[in-house]
């Protein structure tokens, strides 16, 4: 009897677990066409936890879909998820802190006559300096592994042999229009769609390869980043996400935002999580207990670049970002032709997010909070060697 009871106690158990999985699969395929990559992987971390065993130790045969009405795209993710599992498990990379094989593309000798180039090149230099220092006096290992996760958001071009780490607001849908044309997949970076640029899949992310392929281009390709002064990046992306129509930040985010901070939120806004203000925002990010996590449009270049364990050759910064890109493609010997574009192609009616808007939103906060705020961020503005945004900051 006991026996009887324990058996059809892991068959329930087992019909239970089948029905959530089809019920995440489910929710999955409805999102599907409304999220980036970051989005699924979200959504894909609260379905798989319950199915781990099975996509850790199983293999879908050829042509076998688990679920009828799963395609293509969504079964591709969960088995990539699957097999990074394995290489952050099996294939870790030791890697010396800053040991990268290459350092700054040297100037051609037509160039080092070329005052512009040769002041370009010195604030490079400067720069990788300064990120350099920064990294020996707060971070402490010379050594550490590199695992898939610290160059998930670095793309790869091949032909030009270029790496690139994704920092959202930073002009990242341009450079991965760069990328594209460099790559052969496009004869120019205007006939690039924005939801072509995020959702197309043309082009490869590093952590996609071998333990092999990983080691060999992180040390033999070019790696760059750009990025851009913290607290206005903040505002580009709270001006982006939550003052727009947008059909995964606001049920997200905003719900959870509202819900937490609002004293007496409607329910309207609680049921849509639209119009959340600046000032909870801020309160969502500094809490220790945040409702929601964290999103890579608002964290910190430091955590999504790992830029004190790959050395990066290039640094750029948005704030002189035509001038600093187009010395990049000069560099790697881009066609001439090839120039960073200059459009905005989401919500181009938008005044652009400059240090005076910046300085409107964050007016809005106490001083506390604007603190914080830089606390929040502090490593950003000290690797890269940006001015604190208000005087009273300490």
């Amino acid at each position: 009897m006991r026996l009887t009871c324990m058996f059809s106690f892991i068959l329930l158990f087992g019909a239970a677990g089948l029905v959530h999985f089809y019920f995440c699969l489910a929710h999955l395929l409805f999102h599907w066409h409304s999220c980036s990559d970051s989005h699924l992987a979200l959504k894909l971390c609260l379905c798989t936890k319950h199915v781990f065993i099975y996509l850790l130790f199983n293999r879908f045969p050829e042509g076998f879909y688990p679920v009828p009405f799963l395609p293509q795209p969504v079964l591709t993710a969960l088995l990539h998820k699957r097999r990074r599992r394995f290489v952050i498990k099996k294939s870790p990379i030791l890697i010396s802190m800053n040991s990268s094989a290459l350092s700054l593309p040297t100037l051609k000798s037509e160039d080092r006559n070329n005052n512009k180039w040769k002041s370009l090149y010195q604030i490079q230099r400067e720069r990788k300096r300064i990120m350099r220092e920064t990294c020996s006096k707060y971070k402490s290992n010379n050594r550490r592994i590199i695992t898939p996760y610290h160059v998930s958001r670095i793309f790869v071009e091949d032909k030009y042999r270029v790496l690139y780490c994704e920092v959202p607001k930073a002009g990242c849908s341009n450079w991965k229009r760069v990328l594209m044309v460099l790559n052969g997949l496009a004869s120019s970076t205007k006939d690039i769609q924005h939801n072509t640029v995020h959702y197309g899949n043309y082009l490869k992310k590093l952590d996609g390869f071998d333990r092999k392929g990983i080691y060999h281009r992180l040390n033999t390709y070019t790696k760059m980043l750009f990025i851009r002064e913290p607290f206005e990046k903040l505002v580009s992306a709270f001006r982006d996400k939550f003052e727009h129509p947008n059909n995964y930040y606001h049920p997200v985010f905003g719900k959870a935002i509202i819900s937490r901070y609002r004293a007496n939120a409607t329910k309207e806004a609680l049921r849509t999580g639209s119009g959340v203000k600046f000032k909870e925002f801020i309160q969502y990010l500094l809490d220790v207990h945040r409702p929601v996590g964290m999103d890579i449009h608002w964290d910190h270049v430091n955590r999504l670049c790992s830029p004190c364990l790959i050395d990066y050759d290039f640094v750029g910064k948005f704030e002189s970002m035509e001038e600093d890109a187009n010395f990049f493609l000069h560099l790697i010997g881009a066609p001439q032709n090839l120039t960073f574009p200059k459009f905005k192609d989401r919500h181009s009616n938008d005044e652009r997010t400059t240090t005076k808007i910046t300085q409107q939103y964050f007016a809005q906060l106490s001083p506390s909070q604007r603190q914080r705020s830089y606390d929040f961020y502090y490593m950003d503005y000290l690797m890269f060697n940006y001015s604190k945004p208000f005087e009273d900051l300490y």
